[in-house]
């Protein structure tokens, strides 16, 4: 082959002149390094400007606005993970026949909710509603018409990213109700009661508070969701324990969980996913999502500690129940806080708040209210405390990451203090009659209660015909 090259090569060389050939070795060389490397080696023809301050400050927006989009990527993928992890975490708590009903009242949520914000949802909670925009938003957003990758909130995500973070807020939420409910609703008007409560209830609160309502106008301090999310959703479960009635055999014989191994690791994924939840909500990945991190840890963990020890105090003996039950009650106590809190308040919030719902859920179960899975004493009340609390707690020591806190009692903020207890109580009246009205009108079209054979036979083959631990001698 060396000696058919020789030939053409030679007859080349003589070909071109001496300055050709000195010229085509380096243009040759390029070609092969651009065809194999993809490397550009041409020159504009006039000298470009040296960088400008201005120009360093554009690449750095954008380097942090691809950083916080990352983010908020991360942190709504795990506020998605939370709807799952509560359907193991209740699942676990009912007995076997219903396990599949419980998992899907949760599943549901992600199903018909996912698709109302789209369609409405956003729009009433983060639209303009004009004249009435102290309390609703209006209709410009329906069928996410305007939600795009732009950035025309001011923020450095795209509208898109914040609409669909916040959606997925709008997904659990009303799942969180279910705990109350299990065992003996019908999944159809469940579904239905679901779909009317979010956008009824949940919107137009999530608008008060931070869709510029009238609640984020007093300056409230709700970082994120404790009104919003638990307190709403946990007197919306306390009204649907009223309308619904007990289950069977309520208060006359044991109605135990049939898994603590599935409800502790549905404690595991909430708590992973509250890092989302909290964290998500500074919108950014900077020194407040930093701090709102760091004390959901501190709480969680603090909480926890306390309902083991309240029940080794009380009962001689640490349950598996009551330490998932504590670190959800302190998840739920520091959301609205902890981007207003030191590390140490975060400690004092979080044992406060399971010191509380401990003493709640106690009460409930010598009571005749069956609030099935404790969705009103640990959310409802979990996150009541925590809102009043953070009017105790806020402290003006985080100001430099957080311009929006409000120092609380503890630093002499009085009005803040109140603030944070009678609009939240406002929260909590209107889900509770909203729920209240909403069940009572579908109890009357729809039914709420499966029939007592379903209710005996069990609602995963009442209602789905499938049996989440089907043996072979069932097939």
């Amino acid at each position: 082959m060396t000696e058919n090259l020789s030939t053409p090569l030679a007859s080349l060389k003589k070909a071109l002149p001496r300055t050709a050939r000195a010229a085509a070795i380096p243009l040759a060389l390029a070609a092969l390094m651009a065809t194999f490397g993809d490397v550009a080696f041409a020159q504009d023809a006039t000298p470009t400007a040296p960088p400008t301050v201005g120009d360093a400050i554009t690449k750095a927006g954008e380097a942090a606005g691809l950083a916080d989009s990352a983010f908020m990527l991360v942190a709504s993928a795990l506020v998605l993970l939370m709807t799952p992890g509560l359907a193991f975490f209740y699942g676990g708590l009912v007995r076997a026949k219903n396990m599949l009903n419980t998992l899907l009242m949760s599943f549901g949520a992600m199903a018909i909710m996912g698709v109302l914000w789209v369609l409405f949802g956003y729009s009433i909670a983060f639209g303009d509603g004009g004249g009435l925009n102290a309390f609703v938003g209006g209709a410009q957003h329906f069928f996410f018409n305007g939600v795009g990758v732009g950035f025309d909130r001011g923020l450095t995500i795209p509208d898109m990213l914040f609409a669909i973070f916040q959606g997925m807020f709008f997904l659990i939420t009303p799942a969180l109700i279910s705990g109350a409910v299990v065992e003996r609703m019908k999944f159809s008007t469940f579904f239905v009661f679901m779909a009317l409560w979010g956008l009824l209830v949940y919107c137009p609160v999530a608008h008060w508070v931070w869709g510029g309502g009238w609640i984020g106008g007093l300056e409230v301090m709700d970082f994120a969701g404790g009104a919003v999310v638990h307190v709403n959703a946990g007197f919306a479960a306390l009204a649907a324990c009223l309308v619904l009635g007990p289950r069977k055999g309520y208060g006359k014989r044991p109605l135990l969980p049939h898994s603590l191994p599935f409800c502790l690791l549905g404690v595991g994924l909430l708590w992973f996913g509250w890092f989302g939840f909290n964290g998500g909500s500074a919108l950014a990945a900077n020194g407040l999502g930093v701090l709102a991190f760091t004390n959901t840890q501190i709480a969680a963990a603090a909480a926890m500690l306390t309902w083991m020890l309240i029940d080794q105090i009380t009962r001689k003996e640490m349950t598996a129940l009551g330490a998932g039950t504590g670190a959800v009650a302190g998840l739920v106590g520091i959301t609205p806080a902890c981007g207003f809190v030191t590390p140490m308040g975060a400690i004092f919030i979080g044992a406060i708040t399971s010191g509380i719902c401990y003493v709640t859920a106690t009460m409930r179960a010598k009571g005749k209210v069956d609030d099935s899975l404790d969705a009103f004493a640990v959310h409802g009340i979990g996150g009541f405390v925590g809102a009043v609390l953070t009017g105790i707690f806020a402290t003006g020591a985080v100001t430099e990451i957080n311009g929006l806190v409000r120092p609380g009692l503890l630093e002499g903020g009085m009005d803040v203090f109140i603030k944070q207890i009678w609009t939240t109580g406002v929260v909590a009246i209107y889900s509770f009659v909203m729920a209240f009205i909403i069940l009572t009108v579908l109890k009357a079209v729809m039914g709420l209660r499966v029939s007592d054979e379903a209710e005996d036979r069990g609602l995963d083959l009442a209602l789905h015909g499938e049996d989440a631990y089907a043996s072979e001698s069932a097939a």
